[in-house]
């Protein structure tokens, strides 16, 4: 059984066809920033992007040439791998109207090249309500199949709660953790990072690591603005080591928060499509988060700045096209820019 309480699934339908803006921007940090000035000689970039997935399109997508070139200039890149890579579906009825989700891994390596991202340079998630979507057996076929891509995977269980990778010089700790399930706990248990808070970790998780990022799936869908348990969160994860939180879910852009020094981008929306061919248009904006590290001995590990990226997923045919803001044209412009202002205080910071 999922986790999801009746008030969440009975305002599924209405929030995904009209995403709710009910909260302000003013309230947030701004989205991009210099935390450190002069900036650190040395710096490592991540670059985060949205949920993945081939529910909207099962071709690879159309992706500009600036966002190609930004995700392939990182020295790492974070996703959410939001469906299982499998070759034969298991829920075909579910599978087939897009409640359940499956992706091939022609279809990732695919996208992947397309939007000039190397496998040795990516990290995936799989710590989401929908990596079981496929069962048991298609969570064992996402791993062996991003183990034979070389694409390194965080929030796994057995990888323990902080799972330690490589990023230019600094050794980055992330600990991706999901608060939703589309199954039983029973299910998701040892296979799943589910635990969230820090202090039911075992002891010494929170060492050997350069930056401590959280990467949690949280928050209600479709809600442009996060709610108070997951500022709550987002406080408790800083207080307790960690210097940068990203998070993933809501299918929609979310704003950035600063608490202290450290940056909360509350949610990226959507890389990939995991909702229907023709989404309405709030949930076409997603944003690529990028965020300098310093690699220098004296602020090592540190945010030295951050910058959201707001794009736009537009239909080309069957498949997606991925498009930066200051490339679009016209009302569609002006209708995005609008919601960037509510969402994140700025149309393009």
């Amino acid at each position: 059984m999922s986790n999801y309480p009746l008030s969440y699934k009975l305002s599924w339908l209405p929030r995904f066809l009209k995403p709710s803006l009910h909260g302000d921007a003013k309230d947030f940090g701004p989205a991009a920033a210099d935390l450190m000035v002069p900036r650190p000689a040395r710096t490592v970039q991540l670059a985060f992007i949205g949920d993945i997935s081939a529910v909207a399109s099962r071709q690879a997508p159309i992706c500009d040439p600036a966002l190609k070139s930004l995700l392939g200039s990182a020295d790492l890149v974070i996703g959410n791998c939001e469906s299982p890579i499998v070759e034969r579906v298991r829920a075909r009825f579910g599978t087939q109207i897009g409640t359940r989700h499956a992706m091939t891994e022609a279809f990732l390596v695919d996208a992947l090249t397309a939007v000039g991202v190397r496998h040795d340079r990516l990290a995936l998630s799989l710590a989401n309500n929908h990596m079981l979507d496929q069962g048991a057996e298609g969570f064992e076929e996402t791993v062996a199949a991003l183990r034979r891509l070389g694409i390194q995977t965080i929030g796994t269980a057995d990888g323990g709660p902080v799972q330690r990778v490589n990023a230019g010089d600094l050794t980055i700790g992330f600990a991706a953790f999901t608060m939703w399930r589309n199954a039983a706990e029973v299910v998701f248990s040892g296979r799943v990072s589910i635990e969230a808070n820090p202090e039911r970790w075992p002891a010494g998780s929170l060492e050997r690591a350069d930056l401590l990022c959280a990467v949690p799936h949280w928050g209600w869908e479709f809600r442009h603005f996060p709610q108070p348990e997951m500022a709550a969160l987002a406080n408790k994860l800083v207080a307790d080591g960690f210097g940068l939180v990203v998070g993933h879910h809501a299918h929609v852009l979310q704003p950035v928060s600063l608490i202290g020094r450290v940056p909360v981008a509350y949610g990226l929306g959507d890389f990939l499509g995991t909702a229907l061919a023709r989404q309405p248009w709030p949930g076409r904006i997603g944003g690529v988060f990028t965020v300098d590290v310093s690699a220098e001995p004296e602020s090592l590990g540190k945010v030295a700045a951050y910058r959201m990226h707001p794009f736009t997923r537009l239909r080309e045919g069957g498949r997606e096209r991925l498009v930066p803001v200051t490339e679009l044209a016209g009302k569609w412009r002006a209708r995005v820019e609008e919601r960037l202002v509510r969402v994140l205080g700025a149309a393009q910071p």
